[in-house]
């Protein structure tokens, strides 16, 4: 018959907090070991990906680790991935052309209501 194992913590509910492993210590003695939350990866704020070049961390360890350890050295870095920071500075680009093209219209359309 397997031996049993008894909770070192108060909790006895099977929460996302409170997950263990059962551990044999050197003595022969089955053990439970409570293992820390799974750290997720930052994600990008416009598609969702993961973020390449940031480290999955737990919140209270950000703190911990120097900024260019919690970022990328680029526009956006640490917040949005590279795919997204390129179609901002195209659409950004494109918009401005539509604008300088639209003014340049309107200049074409005056001068031939002046030339009638």
């Amino acid at each position: 018959m397997a031996q049993r194992v008894t909770l070192r913590k108060r909790q006895p509910y099977n929460t996302s907090s409170n997950r263990r492993r059962v551990v044999k210590t050197p003595g022969g003695r089955l053990v439970y070991h409570h293992l820390k939350k799974i750290p997720t990866q930052p994600k990008c704020g416009d598609c969702g990906i993961g973020l390449p070049g940031v480290p999955a961390l737990r919140p209270r360890q950000y703190a911990t680790v120097s900024k260019r350890i919690k970022t990328v050295r680029r526009a956006y870095g640490g917040s949005r991935c590279g795919d997204c920071v390129k179609s901002r500075i195209l659409r950004a680009f494109l918009v401005e052309e539509a604008k300088i093209v639209k003014k340049v219209i309107k200049s074409q359309q005056q001068q031939k209501a002046a030339q009638k």
